[in-house]
């Protein structure tokens, strides 16, 4: 179960919603999940499984799919719950809003979209170790693994127990000012902290485990899980992680110093960056999705998350799905 936060904090001009945020303490133990171990509320009958289903908006082609996908869901016992984007493309769907996913505790999350749609639904079902199921609606697709047509014969594997679990660990980050926490979030990808609109440097100092790393003046700096390796980092110079690696990447953008390098961590420490921008601002975003301004003097910690996210695998290990999306081999 996650342990809430406030439900709103004002950084700035915005307000951050960290109601169904995980905060993390450390060295969490992992472990393999399956259907028949996922957590239940008080009051779910246990014959139903419940799946909740979020779509990529602007994919006309989901006015086609969902119609049978949700009668062979309801076929197949589940109660079927969508976030407002599905609804769009079939009326009369029960709706939720994307952030309350883990309220009803889903049994399993089926993810109609890219790998944006799927990191959001992530961080939103993570902290009930919901079975994340990504079918691919985008172009890239590293995380949503399983192409339209081979929909029904991934759900036909749930139901026989056929699948393998990827369990992918995150971030946990907050950002402190003036000694007190404004926010917290999870990443599956990575934090940046990046400049605001004004072309200037920034400048950060880098502390590991309160060990003094580096100062850096660049055009920001990302911290990635190894599954946010082949993401941005992977971009900006940084290596790339095999998803089980225990480890981070702490991956600076255009620094202003040929010596700067990506440093690869362990995922036991706590990383920290205090920023010293003076009077410009900078931005602080999470998975490209969630962000905000930070200005001189805030302090961003980000250490593992206690909870991880669960995708479901079923035949590709990652260095096939390395060589067919990034080409390798290729000429």
């Amino acid at each position: 179960m996650c342990r809430q936060t406030p439900a709103l904090v004002q950084v700035s001009n915005f307000y951050i919603s960290t109601s169904h945020f995980c905060l993390p303490p450390r060295n969490s133990v992992q472990s393999e999940v399956r259907l028949a171990d996922m957590p239940e509320s008080s009051n779910s009958s246990t014959n139903t499984k419940t799946v909740v289903v979020a779509s990529k908006p602007d994919r006309p082609e989901l006015s086609d799919l969902l119609p049978p996908l949700l009668q062979w869901l309801k076929e197949h016992g589940y109660k079927v719950l969508a976030d407002r984007e599905s609804a769009r493309y079939y009326p009369g769907m029960e709706t939720i809003p994307r952030d309350d996913f883990a309220k009803v505790f889903p049994t399993l999350a089926l993810v109609l979209g890219g790998d944006g749609t799927l990191l959001s639904v992530a961080r939103a079902v993570a902290c009930v170790q919901t079975l994340i199921l990504g079918v691919n609606l985008g172009t890239l697709g590293f995380l949503t693994e399983v192409q339209v047509s081979g929909l029904y014969p991934a759900l036909e594997a749930i139901e026989t127990g056929d699948y393998m679990v990827d369990t992918r660990s995150m971030l946990s980050c907050s950002l402190v000012r003036n000694g007190t926490t404004l926010a917290a979030h999870l990443a599956l990808n990575d934090l940046v902290v990046s400049k605001s609109a004004i072309a200037r440097l920034n400048h950060f100092q880098l502390f590991v485990d309160s060990e003094f790393v580096s100062s850096y003046k660049a055009d920001g700096l990302i911290i990635a899980s190894p599954t946010g390796s082949t993401a941005y980092s992977l971009g900006a110079g940084g290596p790339i992680l095999k998803p089980d690696v225990q480890a981070f990447v702490i991956t600076p953008v255009s620094p202003h110093g040929l010596t700067h390098r990506p440093v690869v961590v362990r995922d036991s420490v706590q990383i920290e960056i205090r920023v010293k921008t003076g009077d410009e601002q900078a931005y602080l975003s999470l998975d490209g999705q969630v962000g905000m301004p930070i200005q001189d003097g805030d302090v961003i910690r980000c250490v593992k998350a206690e909870h991880s996210a669960k995708l479901l695998r079923f035949q590709k290990t990652f260095f096939e799905v390395l060589a067919t999306k990034l080409k390798w081999g290729e000429r």
